[in-house]
């Protein structure tokens, strides 16, 4: 594990394991989708195991711990060889990384494979950097975008860092820095769902900043994030739009995108 909060990582692996996320599967595919095709365009194997479902987050951010122990075990051997697991999702990797460990704290057994899981968790943008160590070249024409970063992935697992790291590397993308980058944008999981009022105020907020910026997108590593932020453009009638990082990143780094 990291020492003083710095992790060590390994070197570029053969195979990983996509761990896809509920929501990316049920309504942004094609960002897992584009997600397996980075990560094969730089020579890696990418398995997705059938039965993954959901990380447990919502579970455990409405504080039921039964269930998300329940359904942290049936992802916990769904890896069993000793690859990497590559999630496009920071809050997600943040789940799976941080908190499965600290689910089966009083089980040694499944805390041991909770901690050799959580060792080998990526979020995808961190993987690309660190592990890829990817070097991207632009295809596409100049364009502005503004960062939407996660509360929850920037605190734990620094997609904020990842995510301009990579953009850095694309001369014809000028990311635009909004007042409202570091706070929520009111999904929080089953958040929106109970406090829908407090919700749509801070979905505002945060749409309100990025339009500021001037940007003609917004990109997001989570898909809750984008699916909150895009639906309250939709109702305004408005059509600013977010997109995932990944989807972003192939669009403008292969022959296709370059042609748009």
């Amino acid at each position: 594990m990291e020492e003083a909060g710095v992790r060590h990582y390994p070197g570029k692996p053969l195979r990983v394991y996509l761990f896809g996320t509920c929501l990316i599967d049920l309504f942004c595919p094609d960002a897992g989708i584009d997600a397996v095709r980075l990560l094969e365009r730089e020579g890696i194997e990418v398995l997705f195991p059938a039965d993954q479902t959901c990380c447990g987050q919502p579970a455990h951010s409405s504080g039921f711990p039964e269930q998300t122990r329940a359904v942290a075990l049936a992802q916990l051997r769904l890896f069993p060889e000793p690859w990497p697991v590559i999630v496009p999702s920071g809050s997600c990797a943040g789940m799976m990384r941080h908190h499965y460990p600290k689910i089966f704290a009083d089980e040694p057994r499944l805390l041991a494979e909770a901690m050799a899981l959580a060792e080998r968790i990526f979020e995808l943008s961190e993987f690309l950097v660190h592990v890829a160590k990817v070097s991207l070249s632009d295809r596409g024409a100049s364009v502005c975008v503004a960062l939407h970063t996660s509360c929850a992935a920037r605190r734990e697992m620094a997609t904020h860092l990842h995510a301009r790291a990579l953009l850095a590397q694309l001369p014809g993308v000028d990311v635009s820095l909004h007042e409202h980058e570091s706070e929520c944008c009111g999904f929080g999981g089953t958040f929106s769902l109970k406090h829908p009022a407090i919700s749509s105020a801070m979905a505002a907020d945060k749409v309100e900043a990025l339009k500021e910026t001037g940007a003609e997108t917004f990109l997001s590593a989570d898909c809750g994030c984008l699916l909150n932020l895009n639906h309250t453009l939709e109702k305004r009638g408005d059509t600013f739009r977010g997109q995932h990082l990944a989807s972003f990143l192939w669009s403008r780094t292969n022959d296709e995108g370059s042609r748009r």
